[in-house]
């Protein structure tokens, strides 16, 4: 996530640099054999062109809404996932008669929400993450999942017969949470949880549960490549086009003016359809940087920021002075 006001004209312009490269090549070679070569059947009318924009604009429009949306609601998912984390660290220390229980109830918790982060950090074929441009703005910043070891980081919160009992597991987060509700049974049988209490807790694990599949469902489902695949289509298709379509434009302003650009007006093809095309395919990157909001690109939820966040507040709760430290944006950029 961005932290800071705005991205600067700077960033954003390396950010999409090798698209600029490309629509410049597009602009320039059309304008080229038309004006120096005098091949003038390359232009083509306007209007064509013009629909196809507007296609493109509509079809870019809709996907910006909907990554939009799927970034929204994993942000929703996961500040309703902390805000219970800590009903659930509250519930422990009141509800629980045996203070040590308790306490390793809740630092499984922290396991789980750091197991979940992994997973969800976890790399999937349609994700843009390992795009040219993306790794390259990965320099500005670190991806704490892929810093440490998820084995070294869940052994802060549980014991190692725990991590060796779902260390061969697929879903860890998922095995994590059946401890605790084996936990919470155990708990119930001994008389150290009443029943109406252990009912309560049972609900949050629900909960947790449902946070966590929705997390998955965001994770494990792409923006549908038919619509993605058809967005790139139609952008590309338009940003070659622009170029044909602006010769007869320009060229007829030549009849307009006196003086030294008399006769070169053509030229301008080049920086104005690089212009033009620049806001399409800029909308099209934005929104691919913005579909799958769990891949560890700059405008990511920041679930490791919000987990360490809620790990904090949980361990005040605890009575605990030896906090780790917050995690700071680095280049206004925060996971």
């Amino acid at each position: 996530m961005h932290t800071g006001k705005s991205y600067k004209l700077a960033e954003f312009l390396l950010w999409t640099r090798r698209s600029i490269c490309w629509l410049l090549l597009y602009g320039t070679i059309p304008t080229v054999l038309y004006q120096v070569f005098d091949i003038k059947w390359l232009a083509i009318p306007w209007p064509v062109v013009a629909m196809l924009g507007t296609a493109a604009a509509f079809i870019v429009g809709f996907k910006n809404v909907q990554t939009y949306n799927r970034t929204w609601e994993a942000r929703q998912i996961w500040g309703g996932a902390m805000g219970a984390s800590r009903a659930w660290a509250m519930m422990c220390r009141d509800y629980i008669g045996d203070a040590d229980r308790a306490r390793k109830i809740i630092y499984r918790h922290l396991a789980w929400l750091t197991a979940l982060r992994y997973q969800l950090r976890a790399y999937r074929s349609w994700e843009a993450a390992e795009k040219s441009y993306n790794r390259e703005y990965r320099k500005l910043y670190t991806i704490p999942e892929r810093e440490v070891a998820l084995e070294d980081e869940l052994l802060k919160y549980i014991t190692k017969e725990e991590l060796e009992s779902i260390s061969s597991k697929n879903n860890k987060a998922t095995q994590l949470l059946s401890l605790q509700s084996l936990a919470l049974k155990e708990l119930n049988t001994e008389g150290l949880l009443e029943h109406f209490r252990f009912l309560d807790m049972h609900a949050m694990l629900r909960e947790f549960t449902s946070h966590q599949g929705k997390s998955e469902r965001i994770k494990n489902f792409p923006y549908p490549r038919q619509y993605a695949t058809i967005n790139t289509f139609f952008v590309r298709l338009f940003c070659v086009l622009l170029p044909f379509a602006l010769l007869g434009e320009f060229n007829d302003f030549n009849e307009h003016i006196s003086g030294a650009l008399k006769g070169y007006m053509v030229w301008l093809v080049i920086p104005f359809s690089v212009l033009i095309s620049w806001v399409y395919t800029s909308l099209e990157q934005v929104g691919e940087s913005t579909e799958n909001p769990f891949e560890g690109n700059a405008n990511d939820v920041p679930i490791s920021q919000m987990s360490r966040a809620v790990e904090i507040d949980i361990r005040e709760m605890l009575g605990e002075t030896d906090l780790p430290p917050a995690l700071q944006p680095q280049n206004d950029i925060v996971l």
